[in-house]
């Protein structure tokens, strides 16, 4: 449980929320346009596929957040190892 409630406050977190953006804005209109392209060419887009077109750049923020918040989490995990030479 506390791993879903850090996730869900990594969502609004400013330190993963930067890359999040950039990642859902590029990989979001890739799919915007293979989803929805022809609709929004012809002018046909219904409330229904704006919802679908929101619902395209929410799913890649969340993964990218939720793939920067694995890693902080993994790397505090770790123990720290020094090398040293004799």
């Amino acid at each position: 449980m506390e791993a879903i409630k850090g996730y869900l406050a990594a969502l609004v977190d400013p330190q993963f929320g930067k890359n999040g953006v950039k990642v859902a804005a590029i990989v979001g209109s890739i799919l915007l346009a293979i989803n929805h392209g022809p609709a929004l060419m012809q002018n046909q887009m219904t409330r229904d596929r704006w919802l679908s077109a929101l619902v395209t750049y929410l799913i890649p923020y969340g993964v990218n957040v939720h793939g920067q918040y694995i890693s902080q989490r993994q790397t505090k995990r770790q123990p720290q190892v020094t090398i040293t030479e004799d």
